[in-house]
C-alpha cells in the first residue's frame, strides 16, 4: 500500500525495526515532542511519539498528551528541542513532567526514570597543520542522535581551550538521524539571524524558515568533509555552513536526501514513516535527489580556505 505512493522513503517498520529507533530518543525517557499550532495562534507541546514500554510509556504518559511543565518549570513558550533538553539528565535519575491527557482530560504529574540508550557519536582530537603553524580541531560526527549536539559542544569548547584556530567537521559516512539535532548543530556555527534551512510542504506547518537565534560558538574557518554517504541531517549541516560562508566542503557529492518525515507508531508496536515535506538550502537549492557538490575534491591549504570564504562573503554583499 505504501509502495503505491512512489516514495522509497515512506515505509513500514516492523516492531523490531521500530524499537531500534529508541537510539534517536532526544529526551532520554522514550518520547518525542512536537509543537502544535492552535487556532488562536498559540503553540502547545504534545507527545508525538512514545517508545512502547519505554520509561515515559510505562509511567503513564500517552501519545497526544500535552506537556505543561518539567520539574515544576512551566514550558509554555519553549520549543520542543528546549523541553527535550530539560528532560535529559544522568541515567537512572528521575524527572517529573506535568501532562494533560487528551484535549480536555485530567492533569497529572508523573515521575519518570531516565534511561538514555544513545551512545556518543562524537570523536575529536587536536592536530597540527602541515606546515606546523596552526592547530586544527578535528571532529568526527558518526550520527545525529540524542547526544550529538551536547557532545559536539563539549568537543568544540575543549579544542578551543587547547588552542585550535581551525576546525574540521567530518560528516563522511554519516547517514543522518535526528534532523532537529542537525539543525541545532548548524546553529553552533552561524550568526544570529542567518538562515539554517528552509522547509517546504503542502501543509502550512511544514513551510518554515529556520534561522540561528544565538551567537556562534566558534568563528574560526571550518572544513566539512563529505562523501556519497553524507545524507539527510548531515546535508542540512553541510549546506547551511556552506551557503552562509562559514565552511568549505571537501570530498565527494553528497547522497541527496532532504525529506521531512513523520513517524507514527501502530497499535502492535510497528510503525509507519511518512514523507511530509522537504528541505531547501539557504541558497534555495533542493537537496533531495541532487546532493551537494563540494568546493574541493582534495584537502586544500588553510590559506585557500580563508580566501574562498572571504570571496563568498563578498559575493553575498
Amino acid at each position: 500500500m505504501l509502495a503505491s505512493l512512489g516514495d522509497p522513503y515512506t515505509r513500514f517498520l516492523s516492531p523490531e525495526e521500530f524499537s531500534k529507533m529508541a537510539r534517536y530518543d532526544m529526551s532520554g525517557i522514550g518520547l518525542n515532542l512536537r509543537e502544535v499550532l492552535e487556532d488562536d495562534g498559540g503553540v502547545k507541546l504534545k507527545v508525538l511519539g512514545l517508545l512502547l514500554d519505554g520509561p515515559a510509556h510505562s509511567a503513564g504518559v500517552r501519545q497526544g498528551d500535552e506537556v505543561l511543565a518539567v520539574n515544576e518549570v512551566d514550558v509554555r513558550g519553549k520549543s520542543a528541542f528546549e523541553v527535550s533538553s530539560l528532560l535529559q539528565g544522568p541515567n537512572e535519575t528521575f524527572v517529573t513532567i506535568k501532562v494533560k491527557h487528551g484535549n480536555c482530560g485530567p492533569i497529572q504529574s508523573i515521575a519518570v526514570q531516565r534511561q538514555l540508550v544513545a551512545r556518543t557519536p562524537v570523536f575529536y582530537r587536536l592536530e597540527q597543520s602541515e606546515n606546523g603553524n596552526a592547530s586544527v580541531g578535528y571532529m568526527r560526527l558518526k550520527e545525529f542522535n540524542a547526544l550529538a549536539r551536547k557532545d559536539l559542544v563539549t568537543a568544540m569548547k575543549r579544542l578551543q581551550d587547547m588552542g585550535a584556530s581551525y576546525f574540521v567537521l567530518d560528516l563522511r559516512d554519516n547517514l543522518g538521524g535526528l534532523v532537529q539535532a542537525g539543525i541545532e548543530i548548524a546553529k553552533l556555527f552561524l550568526k544570529e539571524g542567518e538562515t539554517v534551512i528552509y522547509t517546504v510542504g503542502k501543509d502550512v506547518q511544514y513551510q518554515n524558515t529556520i534561522v540561528a537565534d544565538t551567537a556562534p560558538l566558534v568563528t574560526a574557518p571550518v572544513i566539512v568533509l563529505v562523501n556519497n554517504k553524507t545524507a539527510s541531517a548531515s546535508e542540512i549541516v553541510a549546506s547551511s555552513l556552506h551557503d552562509n560562508c562559514r565552511a568549505v566542503l571537501v570530498g565527494e557529492r553528497t547522497f541527496g536526501k532532504g525529506l521531512i518525515q513523520s513517524v507514527f507508531e501502530l497499535h502492535d508496536g510497528s510503525g509507519v514513516v511518512v514523507t511530509v515535506g522537504k528541505y531547501v538550502t539557504p541558497n534555495h537549492r533542493d537537496i533531495n535527489g541532487n546532493g551537494i557538490e563540494p568546493d574541493y575534491r582534495n584537502f586544500p591549504a588553510w590559506s585557500d580556505v580563508r580566501q574562498h570564504l572571504s570571496q563568498c562573503k563578498l559575493q553575498q554583499g
